[in-house]
């Protein structure tokens, strides 16, 4: 890559002769600088180090990305600026850190969700998921809620299209798919993170700085899917319920409480006033334009998408802008969610 590129140095010698004391008059190309850049394979991840000089190719190989994605055929997974060097981590055969659905796993607030990958909620609470019809975003949804109630994490579904979540309501508490019921429970959940904000701050063991998690307290999910269908269908009422979204995604992470949206595009009309930018985590899913991704991931996004046939798999930005493909947990055939879940549930 460095020699293609002519990302070196050079300085024209005088050439030497047979004869050392007479000059042929020639002249040769010596390199007089060659970048420094290493290499290390650790844990399934590429680590490649590149000296920062003030040199005339630096803005290269500060920015390596697309490079190294396409070349290696590799996934970027952070990229980090030290002291004279960037480092850039990169994740190869991506596929093989898929896991599957029983290996999903929050505890101490994280979710595993790859081999590599965690959603740290508790640090970057809120998730945006994206993807059109057959990308498996029920799926991926049905296996977030299944691995939460493993904890002591209250849930609450809203599924507007009174489709798969809704299917719920027979096993769990707290779905709700009618319009009245839904912004009830969002205005409910709003109060209620409201209340325990001013009751942390009464606790004896409060102290600054401190979340949800350190005091004892149980989390709480707001897991609302067909988001933008909803807010189309609720019209001028929409204004209002954004509002009490932007308050939770502002202050939910003190208190615990997190919010989980789901559509099929991010449509910056009911994403808007900064509201999708709080959302750390997001996962784009299955086949999207590159509007799609714009409105995900922010339109001034250097990364090339690909398109594989693969259900489940997609892109997603863990909280630190760098994106990276991703793989859904796998689910068996024979998993029944309506089961398992109502035997978490109760």
């Amino acid at each position: 890559m460095i020699l293609e590129n002519g990302w070196y140095e050079t300085k024209q010698v005088q050439s030497g002769s047979f004869f050392e004391d007479i000059p042929t008059g020639k002249t040769k190309d010596k390199i007089s600088h060659f970048p420094k850049m290493y290499y290390r394979l650790e844990n399934g991840l590429l680590h490649i180090q590149t000296e920062i000089t003030l040199g005339k190719y630096q803005d290269q190989f500060l920015n390596l990305e697309n490079k190294l994605e396409s070349g290696l055929y590799c996934e970027l997974v952070s990229k980090e600026l030290h002291d004279s060097f960037v480092e850039y981590i990169l994740l190869y055969d991506t596929i093989n850190s898929r896991i599957s659905i029983d290996e999903v796993i929050a505890q101490n607030g994280s979710l595993k969700l790859m081999d590599s990958m965690y959603w740290e909620y508790d640090k970057l609470p809120h998730m945006l998921i994206a993807g059109g019809t057959g990308g498996g975003k029920t799926y991926f949804i049905l296996t977030l809620i299944e691995a939460l109630l493993k904890t002591d994490a209250k849930l609450y579904i809203l599924d507007p299209k009174n489709a798969d979540l809704a299917d719920l309501a027979t096993v769990m508490p707290d779905v709700y798919y009618k319009k009245d019921d839904m912004t009830a429970c969002i205005d409910q959940f709003y109060e209620d993170m409201m209340t325990r904000n001013e009751e942390m701050k009464q606790m004896s063991n409060y102290k600054t700085g401190e979340n949800y998690a350190y005091l004892g307290l149980p989390a709480r999910f707001l897991i609302f899917d067909e988001y933008t269908s909803f807010m189309e269908m609720i019209g001028k009422e929409s204004i209002k319920v954004m509002s009490k979204l932007k308050q939770i995604v502002m202050l939910g992470r003190q208190s615990g409480f997190f919010l989980i949206l789901a559509c099929q595009r991010p449509d910056a009309k009911y994403l808007g006033d900064g509201i999708r930018d709080q959302f750390n985590f997001r996962v784009a899913l299955g086949r999207m334009s590159e509007l799609g991704y714009g409105m995900m991931f922010g339109s001034d996004v250097q990364k090339q998408f690909f398109l594989k046939q693969i259900k489940g798999r997609g892109y997603v930005d863990k909280g630190d802008n760098v994106i990276s493909e991703f793989y859904t947990p796998l689910v068996p055939k024979e998993h029944d969610f309506l089961n398992e879940i109502a035997k978490l549930a109760q």
